[in-house]
C-alpha cells in the first residue's frame, strides 16, 4: 500500500466519522423534538378529556345537525 492510498484511505475515514457523526447529532435533535411533541399531544389530550368530563354526556336531541 503505498502512501497516496493510505492517506486517501484516511480521507475517506475522516470524512465518513464526520457524516456519522453528523447524522448523529440530526438523529438526536429529532429524538428530543418527537419527544417534545409527544408530551405536548399528551397534554391535549389531558385537556380534551377535561372538557369532555365538564360538557358531560349529551343526548341526540341536544346535538346540532351537521348542517348547522
Amino acid at each position: 500500500m503505498t502512501d497516496a492510498d493510505l492517506e486517501r484511505l484516511e480521507t475517506k475515514l475522516a470524512y465518513l466519522e464526520q457524516a456519522n457523526q453528523s447524522l448523529s447529532d440530526t438523529v438526536y435533535r429529532q429524538q428530543r423534538e418527537l419527544d417534545n411533541l409527544r408530551e405536548l399531544v399528551k397534554g391535549w389530550q389531558r385537556e380534551l378529556q377535561a372538557w369532555r368530563a365538564e360538557q358531560g354526556a349529551r343526548s341526540p336531541d341536544e346535538e346540532r345537525p351537521p348542517h348547522y
